[in-house]
Parts: C-alpha cells; structure tokens; sequence
C-alpha cells in the first residue's frame, strides 16, 4: 500500500513537470510556466485538505460520507472513512457491552459499587439505593467513607485486607444485617458487593443463643454430679473395688464435660460481641511467664519449656482473651510433645508487627488438615485427642481471639517434624519497648 502511494505521488510530481515544460514550449517562459503550474497544485492541495478537515470535524454530528475527490486525496478519504466506520462499530459494540452488564448488574439483588483511585463513589446499581441509602447524582464522586460512616467499616476499607468479608447492621434499619466485600481491579479502584445477610446472622445467632444456655444449664447438674463423685471417693468407709475403676472413669468424665462447657460458654462470649472493650496495655513477658509455668506442671521437666520475650514487651488489647489464647497454644504444644521434646515460645516485633511464635517437636500435621484445624471440634486424629482430655475447642478460641484483636493465625508444620503454631498483630497493636536505663 505504501509503494502504490509513493508511486502515484512521483508520478503526479512528473506530470506536474511535464506540464509545466509544455506550458513553457508554448509561452517560451519556463521557469513562471513551472512556477504556475506549482501553484496551481498546491491550490488543489490545499483546497483537498481543507475539505477533510472539514469532514473530519462534522462528522460525529452529521455522519456524512467524504468528500468526492482523485487520485492520492480519494484514496485518502477512502481509507479515513473506513477508520472513521471502524471506529464508530467498535464504540457501539463496547457501548452495548457496557449496557448488558448495567443491565445485568441492576437485576442484582446485591449491591455493587464502583470506587474509584480516589476512594470516590463512581456508579453503583439499584440495589446499592435500597441498601446503603445512595442518591444519584447527588453521592456521585462522594468518598466512600462519608456515606458509610461506619468506624469499622472506615478501617476494613483503608486497611487494605479483603480476604474476609464485613458484616456491619444496616445504615439504614437496625435490624437488618449486610455482608460487605471488597475486590481490587484496575489501577486503584476498587468493587464493592454488598449483600443482606439477616436471614443467616439470625439462624447463626440462634443457634448460638442455643449452645450458650444448654452450656449455662449443664453447668449445675455438672457441678452436684462431681460433687457427689467427690464424696463418694473421700467417703470414710471407702468403696467397693468392683467401683473404684467406675469412680475414677466418671470423674475424669464430668472434669472433661466441665472443661467443654467453659470452653463453649467463653467462644460464645467472643462469637456474641461485635468488638473487644476499650484496649489496654497488656505486658507480655509475665502472660507468657505465667502460661509457661502452669504448662511446665505438665510435664515431666518444666526445663523443656523454652522463653524467648523482651521484658518490656506490650500490646494493645485484653488481657485474659489474650491469656486464653496464648495458653491454649502452650499447652497444645506441651499435650503432643513427646518427652524429651522442647517447646520453645517466642516473642518478638518487628516493622510488620507483633508476633508469637510457639514450636513443638511433636508428631506433625498433615497440611490436608491445617485450613481446618480452628473448626470446632475438628480432630485430626480422635484417639489422640481424646486422651489428651482436649475439648476441640481450643484453636477456635484462638482463632476468634485473635479477630476481635485485629490478629491472625499461621500454622506450619510437616508429619514427623512438629509444629509451629504463630500469631500475628497488626502494628497499630503494638506498643513501643521503652529501653530500661
């Protein structure tokens, strides 16, 4: 294509000689005849560039074909024309596009919000006015923060971490319950999918509700059954032999029921309330100290315990959450230690945070178990567990600890080669070692 125009322009160039010679055999003035006949071309020239110019700049008002011309500036309306209808296609198929997925997105039942760089509101479908209250156009190009005024929610968006959804009660009626995640696309904006969740945060409530008074209830029966069970074993006379084995069963039996109604009754307590109570500092080093010491009365050589914290370690949060927790790790990592296994806590904080640290060299967990390990109940080997007297509650108590103190949960470990059991905080949790003079 690009030989064809250089041919045609070097062979317009050679007629506009070849003019202008013969012109100038006529008048015997060859250099004006030349000269004349330039001009004359150029005219032309520029009377063809002004006309796309022209048709150019009507052309999105009026679509009209192209100016009718020859040789180079045909071929040149021509082929802009065909950019020109290119053009036009492709704007009306992605307008189409666009259409389908408005439409698509307004017979959602969920709402779907677009946020941009800016942290702006830049569209949002039907279900977004129902739910969170949005006007159009008035809220258009609002920060997202200033209409869902919401702290948590001001927190959840600016901090970045959209692995979990939200669930926050409704802007707009109390009793309703909404589900808030948020999606990455582009260069910084962000999609925002808000859904009504009410029907299930009330079955889940019941069913909360439920497991927390039948814990409540069992916790008097439980009580006047091992109080006679400790009659029975003290009793001056003593007891048949044939019900010493059955005594013994049944009390090892009621301390564990009793063991898993505190169990149930406290993660029903960090499961009911949205957010902690107003933190406090917390010292590490005595919790930790103090874990380690009721775990060292477990074992056989308290020394296989292993401390590593600052003494001036802090943080941010409530203590006897905390103190649950922690413990649970330890004495975890102590049940499945064989002897002579070192357990070995570690504290420390760096750039990202606070962090512990609780390693064990006991039997190892396959990594088919470890998403599931902070379920309820969940055991990755039911003999086991059972001898160890554990609830299966623990690393869910962990887990919902952790939460309401802005922490998560890492496990590593491999079959044969133990576990390492890690919390990790946020730095704003994090209060600043002060060095002792």
């Amino acid at each position: 294509m690009k030989r064809n125009w250089q041919r045609r322009l070097m062979g317009n160039l050679a007629w506009l000689v070849v003019a202008g010679l013969a012109l100038g055999a006529l008048t015997g003035a060859y250099g004006w005849s030349l000269l004349l006949v330039t001009a004359i071309y150029l005219g032309w020239m520029l009377r063809n560039l002004m006309r796309i110019l022209h048709w150019v700049n009507v052309f999105d008002e009026e679509r009209s074909p192209p100016p009718e011309s020859v040789g180079i500036w045909g071929d040149l309306f021509d082929a802009l024309y065909r950019l020109q209808r290119r053009d036009q296609q492709d704007q009306e198929r992605l307008r189409s596009i666009i259409q389908r997925i408005q439409d698509s997105t307004a017979a959602l039942r969920d709402a779907v919000v677009m946020v941009d760089s800016r942290q702006s509101l830049d569209w949002w479908n039907e279900a977004a006015e129902s739910l969170l209250g949005l006007r159009f156009p008035g809220d258009r190009g609002q920060r997202v923060t200033n209409l869902i005024r919401d702290p948590r929610f001001a927190r959840y968006f600016v901090q970045g971490d959209y692995r979990e959804p939200l669930e926050l009660r409704s802007p707009l009626n109390d009793r309703v319950r909404l589900q808030y995640l948020i999606t990455r696309f582009g260069q910084g904006e962000r999609l925002l999918v808000v859904r009504d969740v009410s029907r299930l945060y009330q079955l889940e409530q019941m069913r909360k509700d439920l497991v927390a008074n039948v814990s409540h209830e069992l916790r008097t029966p439980l009580t006047v059954i091992r109080g006679y069970l400790e009659t029975l074993q003290t009793h001056p006379d003593g007891v048949p032999a044939t019900w010493s084995r059955a005594l013994k069963q049944m009390q090892q039996q009621t301390e564990r029921m009793g063991n898993l109604v505190t169990d149930l009754l406290l993660l029903s307590r960090l499961e009911n309330s949205d957010e902690s109570s107003e933190p406090r500092k917390v010292a590490i080093y005595p919790l930790l100290q103090k874990i380690v010491e009721e775990a060292g009365e477990l074992v056989d050589i308290p020394s296989r315990i292993v401390l590593e914290c600052e003494a001036g370690a802090m943080l941010m949060g409530q203590e006897p959450e905390l103190f649950s927790a922690f413990s649970n790790l330890v004495i975890n990592a102590v049940k499945y230690t064989p002897s002579p296994g070192t357990i070995e806590v570690r504290w420390w904080q760096d750039s990202k945070g606070a962090h512990l640290a609780v390693r064990d060299e006991g039997i190892g967990i396959d990594p088919v178990h470890i998403p599931r390990l902070t379920e309820r109940f969940y055991r990755v080997d039911t003999s086991r567990s059972m001898a160890t007297g554990g609830t299966g509650l623990g690393l869910a108590i962990v887990k919902h600890v952790l939460l309401r103190h802005g922490g998560v949960l890492s496990v590593r470990s491999a079959p044969g080669k133990g576990s390492t059991f890690s919390c990790h905080f946020r730095l704003q949790s994090c209060v600043p070692v002060v060095e002792s003079a």
